[in-house]
Order: C-alpha cells, then structure tokens, then sequence
C-alpha cells in the first residue's frame, strides 16, 4: 500500500524484529529542552482543553502542556516501562506497528492523534496513517512533529537521505492518500536547538 515510493524508501538498516530494539526502556529525550519547549507550545496552540488525544508510538514523556486538562490522553508504544513511567498517560498499550498497523481503538476515538519524532521508524506509513483516519472524529487532527535526530539502524532508508522539506512532503502525502485534508507543514524550530518540522491534517 506503499504506492508512488520506491520500495527502498521503506528499507532500513537493521530488518530485525522491532520487539528485539525496544525491549529495553530508554529514559532519554530525543529533542532538546528548547524544542520540546517549543514543540508543547504548539500542542497548547492547537489541542483545546476537553479533547480525546492518542500519543502513538510514545514512551515516557508526551511533551503535552502540563497546565491544560484534556479529557482522556492515550498512549501506544513499544516499551511498556516506558509508557507505564509517562504521567500524561490515562491508559496505554504496547504494538509493533510495522507488524500490525491497525490500531486497537474505536472509529472516532480521538480528537488529536499525535506522533512526536517516531514517523521515520515506520515501514508501512500509509496503512497507519489511514488507521489514524478512522479513529480520529471529524474535525480532529493529526500532528506529526520531527526533527533531525534517529536511530539509523531503525530508521527507514527515505529519512536518512531526504532533506527536511522533502521529508515534510513524504509526510504530507501519507495524509493525502489517507484522506485526511487541510494539511500544511511548519517549521517551528527554536532560535537556537534541534529542528522542529510540523505536519498537520484534520479528518474531514
């Protein structure tokens, strides 16, 4: 379901079982406290006090603004030490999504659904993002957030060698053949600190 990518967009380094990787908790951040910064802000701009959220492929920390109550936060991830140590986290469940990209939840489950610096460990984007489609209520969006650091040896072949504009296209075009629309892509970087490139779509 990978269609109009070469199939080595999709190759990684290390095609070992993803379960192997993940199964030791990492308690490190994966962007500097300025773009976190930065990253929450955003989150507070464009997630309402009230709304059902899903942090897909999250771990210990959601980078959600402390100070807004949202009405439910799930998390999905790889490492249940992880999630289980994350204090956003109402509930949470652990899935390889490159072995099962459906997700367990209900049609219309969420009002945001967000995926912070973890798009690029993804080999089958389109069939996920399409799994966030359904699951997200019309109007809800879909925030994915990136930045230049990864695990070259998990990270798919396309995010190791395409410029951030390039890569932000590659993103936007999971959510066009998804069917989420309204999309728009944003750098956010702080002045100083990692990148932060934002992909956004809304579930019509």
């Amino acid at each position: 379901m990978n269609t109009d990518f070469p199939e080595h967009f999709f190759q990684r380094p290390d095609e070992s079982a993803d379960e192997k990787f993940y199964s030791q908790p990492r308690f490190v951040t994966h962007i500097d406290d300025a773009t976190i910064s930065c990253l929450t802000d955003f989150y507070r701009e464009q997630i309402a006090s009230g709304t059902r959220v899903l942090d897909l492929m999250s771990s210990w920390i959601s980078h959600l603004p402390e100070d807004v109550d949202y009405a439910h936060v799930s998390g999905h991830g790889m490492n249940a030490a992880e999630l289980a140590a994350n204090p956003r986290l109402d509930d949470y469940c652990v899935q390889d999504l490159n072995r099962t990209p459906t997700l367990p939840f209900a049609n219309n489950a969420f009002d945001a659904v967000l995926i912070a610096v973890s798009i690029q460990y993804l080999i089958k984007p389109i069939e996920v993002m399409t799994e966030i489609s359904r699951c997200l209520a019309p109007g809800g969006q879909c925030i994915v957030a990136m930045s230049h650091r990864l695990f070259p040896t998990k990270a798919i072949h396309a995010f190791q060698v395409l410029p951030p504009a390039d890569r932000c296209q590659v993103v936007a075009t999971y959510m066009e053949k998804s069917g989420l629309t309204g999309i728009q892509a944003l750098d956010r970087s702080p002045q100083t600190g990692d990148p932060l490139w934002i992909v956004s779509g809304y579930c019509s």
